[in-house]
């Protein structure tokens, strides 16, 4: 039996529709950048999932078929900018070839630009970091994400050492803390007093922490 003409048009139109429709990755990351910048100027807690979907071009049923709800969205945005910003700094240095400072200034320039770049997530970052501190963090999400980069980092430090063949001056958690709370801090200073924040503060400061020891105690100087 043929299919008749009104068959193959809506049949066509389907096609063309189903071609026209973006692929669910696609809507996924388009959502994920309008939340970064709707979070950015509204706040979490003042900003609607209405707002997000309207700044990405989607309908609200497009946060709710990707996320499910809007805590759904926010931790999915903070797992989606974490990763990509600890992977920014590493790839600078991943086949990099020379000592341990070198790569340590290299890192820290690197994030310096990323924070410039991601701008937005750094916003999200000391929101989050506020509501887990104030306990709005029920669940500790916040708290275990913090834990896995940390634990991330840690390793990275491992990792970069043993291709520099020098030890680090202080254990590799340490030095995790001091990355995090450079990376952090500076890039408060930098959105407040960018002129007190150099391109390169933060990879002189980890080059002359990883490249010297520590500084001699009064019972060492004895």
């Amino acid at each position: 039996m043929s299919t008749s003409r009104p068959d193959q048009q809506r049949q066509q139109d389907q096609l063309q529709d189903r071609r026209r429709r973006p692929a669910r990755d696609d809507v996924r990351r388009a959502l994920l950048d309008a939340a970064a910048r709707v979070f950015a100027r509204q706040g979490i807690d003042g900003a609607s999932l209405d707002d997000v979907a309207a700044d990405a071009g989607f309908t609200k049923g497009a946060v709710y078929s990707n996320f499910g709800s809007k805590e759904g969205l926010v931790a999915a945005l903070a797992e989606d900018r974490t990763s990509a910003y600890l992977d920014l700094g590493l790839e600078a240095v991943d086949d990099l070839d020379d000592t341990l400072a070198v790569r340590a200034q290299v890192l820290g320039d690197r994030l310096t630009a990323a924070g410039d770049e991601q701008r937005d997530w750094h916003l999200l970052f000391f929101e989050l970091w506020q509501r887990a501190v104030r306990s709005d963090d029920p669940d500790g999400a916040f708290r275990d994400r913090r834990a896995a980069l940390h634990a991330a980092v840690t390793a990275a430090m491992e990792e970069q050492s043993t291709k520099a063949g020098a030890a680090l001056p202080m254990p590799a958690s340490e030095l995790a803390t001091l990355l995090m709370a450079l990376s952090n801090g500076l890039a408060m200073e930098r959105m407040i007093a960018p002129e007190d924040v150099p391109d390169d503060l933060m990879g002189r400061v980890l080059a002359l922490v990883v490249g010297h020891g520590p500084a001699a105690g009064p019972t060492d100087a004895q």
